[in-house]
């Protein structure tokens, strides 16, 4: 069978691995090798966007749970930098909920970190050549929970790309001075996010937006 290089490139396709789990990264190295190219491995989504946005590689596989930028709020940044990479989601998460909030902000696959080895090969090769892939295990509960959402009529929160941004610093243990700096926004405007978001979510201290946070992939546990 002639490999996807073959087909598609004359050098082997481009990945960047986004993980901050060193072990984890190294594993996925050594399945893509040698039909794929690791050109890069970053462990946080700031690191992430400044690595893909000038380097633009074939294939980015991208974390949820990542510090300082979570990957689905990463991919939507990416998205809307202009970056044309195969954006891949491999995450813990096996929740319908992230495989749709993945694709909503521009993911083009989406995959399990215990999937078996061979599947990852197969995304990477699907989604190189234009096609949309979830893992096996979740393609058919996806469907079902997508009929499901379809019939409930309660309104979802929709947070700012700015809120979720601060509820991730926060949630992080960060205080407001260090979300400032580190966004390089005001204290008071920090303030002002965290009181939106208060409001929105209905959650008065920051204990409780950190496990909000946690329950819905922006932060690590």
């Amino acid at each position: 069978m002639q490999s996807l290089a073959a087909i598609i490139h004359a050098q082997p396709p481009t990945v960047v691995i986004a993980d901050e789990h060193k072990l984890l990264v190294e594993g996925v190295r050594k399945i893509l090798e040698p039909e794929f190219r690791v050109v890069g491995c970053v462990n946080d989504g700031r690191e992430l966007l400044a690595t893909a946005i000038g380097n633009c590689p074939d294939v980015i596989l991208i974390d949820i749970s990542m510090p300082l930028l979570n990957g689905i709020d990463a991919v939507r940044r990416l998205r809307q930098s202009g970056c044309n990479s195969k954006l891949v989601i491999l995450t813990m998460h096996a929740d319908p909920e992230f495989v749709s909030e993945s694709f909503d902000a521009g993911a083009n696959g989406f995959l399990l970190k215990h999937c078996d080895p061979e599947e990852v090969l197969t995304a990477l090769r699907e989604v190189i050549l234009g096609r949309r892939y979830v893992v096996s295990q979740l393609a058919d509960v996806m469907l079902e929970g997508h009929r499901g959402r379809m019939k409930d009529s309660t309104p979802s929160v929709r947070l700012t790309a700015r809120e979720r941004e601060v509820l991730q610093l926060l949630a992080e243990g960060m205080s407001v001075k260090e979300a400032a700096a580190a966004l390089g926004l005001s204290p008071r405007t920090i303030e002002f996010h965290r009181y939106n978001l208060a409001a929105k979510l209905g959650l008065k201290t920051v204990a409780e937006l950190a496990r909000y946070a946690v329950k819905h992939g922006i932060v690590a546990p």
